[in-house]
């Protein structure tokens, strides 16, 4: 991705997408703080998602991110990722997702990378981002709860690892027993010391814990009662969906860009349209990282983040570095084949 010139096209599979990133938690939240601060400075460019429904499948969707990453590693490019939840009952994940990188001085495409992992990579390292500056005014959680065990609670899970979490405890639930069972399993293979409980309410699940990861794929709200958050949780409502907008006004509510998150029928947009307002944010993860926003430490916190494109770049780009560095990128020769204006 240097100098003028028709670049060269690779294609990076998920196996090599896998073999740079594995390991390097710390070193991948740095850089999602990094991209986080890069946006609130303005030095990125972040339209809308673009969602892509069906009729014939109400309940599948795809989703375009484009995105603009300025910075001394410059790139343009969009993440296509579709959720397909009935998938899971097939035995294939819900999620595929590809990402292309475009040339910041040509405009060429210069590479295509499997996302799905890429996409699970930015979510883990954005939530264990905010899970440690959000809790940084009271005592560190020791009780984790996850609702929803499917692959981005496991990427959610090892990340927290991997950055120095440890706990107690940790809880478990999922409508599919069966989901709750692998997820139990992964727990063991991971050598996690916690005591593990599988929950058959999530409601019990969320009253014993004092960190609380949200990772279904609920369409709408599911979680009303605001008693269960008495005991001032943190909680990273990476699903978006999943809480009323009652329980988001009863608590500190921090997001990741507010435009992009105040959209698509999540909880956040649910509880604008109810007020009338969008008081209830009290700022994004950049505002708490840069100190202008200060988090309580008695108060149930919830972080939500929509996904931002330029998170996906910034660990696409990530990958693109290592491989290329490591002489591995797999070249499609010749890919761009028309290249004389006239003939």
């Amino acid at each position: 991705m240097t100098g003028v010139g028709v670049p060269a096209f690779a294609v990076v599979p998920g196996a090599q997408v896998q073999a740079v990133l594995a390991g390097r938690e710390k070193e991948l939240v740095e850089l999602v703080e990094a991209t986080y601060r890069l946006h609130g400075a303005g030095g990125t460019v972040n339209p809308p998602s673009y969602f892509l429904r069906f009729p014939d499948r109400p309940t599948a969707r795809a989703i375009a991110l484009p995105a603009s990453l300025g910075g001394a590693r410059a790139v343009d490019g969009i993440k296509w990722i579709s959720s397909f939840p009935d998938n899971v009952a097939a035995g294939l994940p819900r999620a595929s997702a590809v990402l292309i990188l475009n040339d910041h001085d040509t405009g060429y495409p210069v590479a295509c990378l499997e996302s799905s992992v890429i996409s699970a990579t930015r979510t883990a390292a954005s939530a264990a981002a905010a899970a440690d500056w959000l809790s940084r005014s009271r005592p560190r959680p020791a009780r984790v709860g996850f609702v929803g065990t499917g692959l981005i609670a496991r990427y959610v899970h090892t990340f927290l690892v991997g950055t120095g979490w440890s706990f107690d405890e940790v809880g478990v639930h999922d409508l599919d027993p069966g989901s709750a069972a692998g997820f139990r399993a992964y727990l063991a293979r991971s050598g996690t010391a916690a005591a593990v409980t599988v929950h058959e309410e999530a409601g019990d699940l969320i009253r014993g814990s004092d960190l609380v990861v949200f990772a279904t794929v609920a369409a709408r709200p599911h979680v009303h009662d605001r008693s269960w958050f008495a005991h001032g949780p943190l909680v990273l409502h990476l699903s978006l969906r999943d809480l009323a907008p009652e329980v988001l006004l009863d608590a500190v509510n921090v997001v990741d860009d507010v435009e992009h998150c105040l959209t698509a029928g999540t909880s956040p947009h649910l509880a604008e349209q109810l007020t009338g307002s969008r008081d209830f944010v009290a700022g994004t993860l950049d505002d708490v990282l840069s100190g202008r926003v200060t988090i309580p430490p008695d108060a149930t916190v919830v972080f939500s983040p929509f996904g931002l494109g330029v998170l996906d770049l910034a660990v696409g780009r990530f990958v693109y570095d290592a491989v290329a560095g490591a002489g591995e990128l797999r070249v499609v020769e010749d890919f761009f084949s028309e290249l004389r204006r006239h003939g």
